[in-house]
């Protein structure tokens, strides 16, 4: 898993951040994974599943019909004969 590493982090953004993490019941590191995550992946972003399904209710498909079961059935193994 990649790394980074923050330089010449002013002392008391440090210390709000460990604050901040003790707030939240994580470490410090998981605090700021957590930050940076949000910072990149908003929660508004638009999921294509959700969008599909929300297309698919609009021409009368109910939830029911956008499930379905997955087959099971073993694939059979390729001949190389």
């Amino acid at each position: 898993m990649p790394a980074i590493t923050i330089r010449n982090l002013p002392e008391e953004v440090h210390r709000a951040l460990k604050v901040r993490a003790a707030r939240h019941g994580r470490s410090t590191e998981a605090e700021v994974r957590d930050i940076l995550e949000t910072a990149v992946r908003p929660a508004e972003r638009v999921r294509l599943g959700d969008a599909l399904a929300a297309l698919g209710r609009r021409f009368g498909l109910k939830d029911q019909d956008l499930t379905f079961e997955r087959d099971k059935t073993p694939a059979e193994p390729i001949n190389l004969e």
